[in-house]
């Protein structure tokens, strides 16, 4: 099939996903509850927002950083200010299509910096390992700080959810599973050796060992101290910003870190479902919120309000770094051009 037919329908796809759940999410308010949200957000200090706004791109900014570190081990030295331009129309382009920005951020910075973007590609899936292993800690230290709440409604819904299916589970069937993961395995290695020569092959194995080398760049960085502090800082703004967030409205102001934590979760699940969490990041904040006993019309308000923010947020920004990053290079070649007369 067509790769721009392939990419079209993805983007069709998650896009209708996203109208849906926008039309679910307020076709769900209930009449009694639009004059409720219309109050809480007419009474909110909206002033909160700027902090909000300076916590996500303080967290885009290190995450520039981060990279940057990632890609030291690789010989690749790219300017600060085009990494961070780069990272935030990435984060444009998710707003289309989840991951393309993952990959477009690379080829952008590759195109302006002349590093490999094969390589920038593995450093991009050692990122995202490390932001996995943050959600997951983010996870278990939301369900082990508030076992009586979080933990037990969790452990209810897998239940529910993978209790009956379990019992379907049988040894023959892992067995199979793990059979054909083998035979694929070794099918792919055989072609892979045999016809090494073919053009095709040549050039995936060359992208593979890209990747493979951006992975391990991980293990090579001399800043290890640094890249972690980044890591941590990252998912410390994005903690900020919800609870900084939470400040904003009356009816979520009474609400700690505990909550803040459990919001901050529920939310990058949201944006992992759809581009940038449209439609599934308020629906999951109200259903988290709901836990903690908020009204269901408030926790619509804040889920909105939050998931706002951080939309326009990314356009906005993202938008002007799509225009800064041609000019500033522009103007550095200029500059140098007009250095060698």
């Amino acid at each position: 099939m067509n790769k721009k037919l392939i990419s079209l329908l993805q983007y069709l796809f998650f896009l209708g996903l996203a109208v849906f759940l926008v039309w679910w999410s307020l076709s769900s308010i209930k009449p009694d509850q639009w004059p409720m949200i219309k109050d809480s957000l007419r009474r909110a200090n909206y002033w909160l927002l700027i902090p909000v706004i300076l916590a996500l791109l303080a967290s885009h900014f290190s995450r520039a950083i981060r990279w940057k570190i990632l890609m030291e081990p690789l010989g690749c030295k790219p300017r600060l200010g085009n990494t961070y331009l780069a990272v935030l129309i990435g984060y444009l382009a998710n707003l289309a299509v989840p991951r393309l920005g993952e990959v477009l951020k690379c080829t952008i910075l590759a195109r302006y910096e002349k590093v490999p973007a094969d390589k920038l590609v593995g450093t991009i899936v050692a990122e995202r390992a490390f932001d996995l292993i943050c959600l997951l800690l983010l996870m278990v230290l939301t369900i082990v700080t508030q076992t009586g709440l979080i933990g037990d409604f969790l452990f209810s819904k897998a239940s529910d959810t993978f209790g009956s299916k379990a019992k379907h589970l049988s040894a023959t069937n892992v067995i199979i599973f793990v059979a054909v993961l083998v035979f694929l395995a070794g099918t792919t290695w055989y072609v892979f050796k045999k016809y090494s020569h073919l053009s095709f092959i040549y050039k995936t194995k060359r992208v593979i060992q890209g990747i493979w080398q951006g992975l391990t760049s991980v293990r090579l960085v001399k800043n290890k101290g640094w890249f972690l502090f980044h890591t941590l800082f990252i998912w410390t703004m994005y903690l900020a910003s919800v609870q900084i967030g939470m400040f904003a409205l009356q009816e979520t102001s009474g609400f700690g870190i505990k909550a803040s934590m459990a919001v901050l979760f529920s939310g990058s699940i949201a944006m992992i479902i759809t581009p940038s969490g449209i439609g599934a990041y308020p629906e999951l904040v109200l259903a988290t919120m709901a836990l903690y006993g908020l009204d269901e019309a408030y926790g619509k308000a804040f889920g909105w309000l939050l998931w706002t923010v951080q939309f326009f947020q990314i356009l906005i920004f993202g938008l002007l770094a799509l225009v800064l990053l041609p000019y500033l290079n522009k103007q550095k070649v200029d500059n140098e051009k007009s250095g060698h007369h």
